[in-house]
């Protein structure tokens, strides 16, 4: 028998409601990660990025919006930068992540080098811990 699914539908948040909105934008995660390298005028990010200027004065104004970019006007260039301290909370969110990812990274060399300290002709089979998960289980 086929099996039903519910589905509800929850308005998504504005972009401009808060950092984490802004930044699930990937083309704006970019342009983050080029202005974090130095100040920049529009045109050298449409340049770096290859995306059309109105689009990335779009995505400006949204990471400006939610304080993830300053601007500042030199004549008549308007320079953007990352706000470092509003990057901040993104940034200590994610390191909940890495934290995670170099817990299994390790768990993975770990075992690549058991592995090698076997050598290839081994026959020996590895020993499942308590926390691996079992295959023949699903």
């Amino acid at each position: 028998m086929g099996m039903h699914y519910l589905s509800l539908y929850m308005p998504r948040a504005s972009t401009t409601s808060d950092a984490f909105n802004a930044v699930a934008e990937p083309r704006r995660r970019e342009i983050l990660a080029l202005l974090a390298l130095r100040e920049r005028p529009v045109g050298d990010i449409v340049d770096a990025l290859g995306l059309e200027q109105p689009s990335v004065s779009k995505h400006l104004r949204v990471l400006r919006e939610v304080g993830l970019v300053h601007v500042r006007r030199d004549g008549r260039r308007m320079l953007y930068r990352t706000n470092a301290d509003a990057v901040r909370p993104l940034h200590e969110w994610t390191g909940t992540f890495e934290r995670f990812w170099q817990h299994q990274l390790s768990r993975i060399q770990e075992r690549a080098e058991a592995h090698m300290n076997r050598g290839p002709g081994s026959n020996q089979t590895s020993q499942r811990r308590s926390h691996d998960v079992d295959p023949s289980r699903n």
